[in-house]
């Protein structure tokens, strides 16, 4: 460092878990490598979920009255203006009172403001991008920034070329292709050893496709295929799942709303079908499952099928269209799982792009914004 003093780190970013958790996962690298060396201070939107879930994590957090512009023509895109000025005074007042020797922005328009008044004040900037195609808000910000840490390779059409550093996704929960063991994995959703399983995940509120792909796979097959499924159907479906599989009761297929032990879900299957937001991708990398993608249609500059289209590309995974998973995902994962030699090299190919260590790269990349 190049001072003695504790060193101050600003950490932005917010609206949805996968800009907020990425950078909750490297505050705890921060505090890992400097325990009470470093004061961590989050900045978000008000109103957005990053104002709940950091204080309940133990880290302080300031929330901007920052808002995006609404896709549709409303009238509340006209206060836009007067809350990005709103949001700029308090940034610089924020990194004022707090002394920050740096700022870390992880996407989303909740880190704007703050990373473009750090860059005029003259204090270090490190961007985090999560996906293969690159958010709005650190494209525009990109060429005032120190470093630009990313997941992905090929992102020059993006960002200058000299300031990226290929780190990984930084992902908090400590997955790893050792994970906990398969046979207790087996144990906890009744299954046995003698089929393969499927994990279908949707998310915490869940994924209608994915629900309705499960649905029409249980009514043709009457879930009697050679195959054990965990199906995670998301709290918003619940209720409505929960109905349905009292009318049609599968063999072999475990449903539930949240899945609280996640190693184990991953310990126990063979093929996951899901969403590719960053997150899941880097997840999945990390415990070396192979997958089926079924990204969503309903994100910013379609970036979910981006970052599937890169590891189907490399043979890590393949994907799925959205409008297609109801009578295709399945099917393609019977095919899979039958195909011994193709589902193994997916595998070696996806664990080949893990990187486990993508916290700490993240804080070596602060560290040297900082010494400069």
């Amino acid at each position: 460092m190049k001072h003695d003093k504790t060193l101050k780190i600003i950490l932005s970013g917010g609206g949805t878990g996968g800009h907020i958790y990425p950078a909750v996962a490297v505050a705890e690298a921060l505090v890992r490598r400097y325990g009470e060396g470093v004061e961590l201070l989050f900045v978000g939107a008000e109103g957005k979920m990053e104002m709940e879930k950091v204080p309940a994590l133990g880290y302080r957090i300031e929330g901007l009255p920052i808002a995006g512009l609404q896709r549709r023509l409303e009238w509340r895109n006209l206060l836009v203006p007067f809350k990005v000025l709103r949001s700029l005074r308090k940034a610089r007042r924020t990194i004022r009172d707090f002394g920050a020797d740096a700022v870390v922005g992880f996407g989303g328009y909740a880190s704007a403001p703050v990373l473009w008044a750090a860059q005029r004040m003259g204090v270090p900037t490190v961007i985090q991008e999560q996906n293969s195609y690159a958010g709005v808000t650190n494209k525009i910000l990109a060429r005032g920034a120190r470093r630009i840490c990313t997941a992905y390779e090929g992102m020059e059409r993006f960002f200058p070329a000299e300031k990226i550093v290929l780190t990984g996704n930084p992902l908090r929960g400590g997955f790893s292709q050792q994970g906990a063991d398969r046979a207790e994995a087996l144990a906890a959703y009744g299954f046995t050893a003698d089929l393969p399983v499927v994990l279908v995940v949707g998310g915490s509120l869940g994924t209608r496709a994915l629900n309705e792909m499960m649905k029409a796979w249980i009514l043709r097959t009457g879930g009697e295929a050679p195959v054990q499924v965990i199906w995670q159907t998301g709290k918003y479906y619940e209720r409505e799942m929960r109905e349905f599989s009292a009318a049609h009761p599968a063999p072999h297929v475990w449903q539930g709303a949240f899945i609280d032990r996640m190693d184990y879900a991953y310990a126990a299957a063979d093929l996951v079908i899901s969403r590719s937001g960053a997150g899941t991708v880097s997840e999945l990398c990390l415990v070396a499952r192979p997958a089926i993608f079924v990204p969503s249609p309903n994100v910013a500059e379609d970036h979910q099928t981006k970052n599937a289209r890169a590891l189907a590309d490399k043979g890590a995974a393949e994907l799925v269209p959205d409008a297609e998973c109801r009578e295709r995902a399945m099917e393609r994962a019977m095919e899979l799982l039958a195909d011994r030699e193709r589902l193994a090299e997916m595998t070696r190919r996806i664990a080949a792009l893990a990187r486990p260590d993508a916290a700490e790269r993240i804080v070596d990349e602060i560290a040297r914004a900082v010494e400069r």
